[in-house]
């Protein structure tokens, strides 16, 4: 049996993975988190062996749970279940230390799927993305592009704004206050080197982080 845990902030969400779940006989959901002081919760407090992670949870980032639950619980697997169907998210789920990448959009089966394959040591993602991290692995790579240096709350803050969100809806969506989202948009500019919007949306255009539709 494989015990799961499923970490996302719409009950409704929670609800409809658990009745995917309860269709396979071999998977076993044993508890739920809304948030990220409930993930790690349950990382600490419960015995499971896949955590199904949201990357947009309110209070800590996807990507820091990632890092604090396999700092807790090293054999731990971990699958990101994303609505962000971009790359540049998944290879760094994966780098942080995740599993496995699904999309919200992926068939049930998928995730039947995924979950078998995590639970037994092997890695979910697509080919896109394993390409991505077998070129930045291999010697002589090219130098990393000036957003890999950004943090996982620059790089979503910054990949929004792009988007054309403005700071209110960006701290509103990631439950932040205005003036933490003003000071990681201010420190991704300089670490980006760009003056102003025009700019930001030109870099982001470049390097696949927003559709140009």
């Amino acid at each position: 049996m494989i015990r799961i845990v499923i970490a996302d902030d719409h009950a409704i969400v929670r609800e409809g993975l658990k009745r995917i779940v309860s269709d396979a006989p071999q998977l076993q959901v044993v508890g739920e988190a809304a948030d990220g002081t409930e993930v790690m919760q349950r990382v600490r407090e419960l015995d499971f062996d896949v955590l199904v992670l949201d990357l947009s949870m309110p209070g800590r980032s996807g990507m820091e749970l990632i890092k604090l639950a396999k700092a807790e619980k090293p054999r731990l697997r971990i699958l990101v279940l994303s609505m962000h169907q971009e790359t540049q998210y998944a290879v760094r789920a994966i780098r942080s230390g995740a599993s496995g990448y699904l999309t919200k959009e992926s068939a049930p089966a998928q995730l039947v799927q995924a979950l078998a394959k995590i639970a037994g040591g092997g890695a979910y993602i697509s080919a896109e993305v394993a390409e991505q991290l077998a070129l930045g692995a291999m010697p002589g790579a090219a130098a990393a592009a000036p957003h890999e240096s950004l943090s996982h709350r620059e790089f979503e803050v910054m990949r929004r704004l792009a988007a054309g969100e403005s700071v209110t809806d960006i701290a509103t969506g990631l439950s932040l206050s205005v003036k933490t989202v003003s000071t990681h948009k201010a420190n991704g500019m300089a670490k980006l080197g760009l003056q102003n919007q025009t700019d930001l949306v030109r870099y982001a255009l470049r390097h696949g982080l927003i559709d140009a539709g």
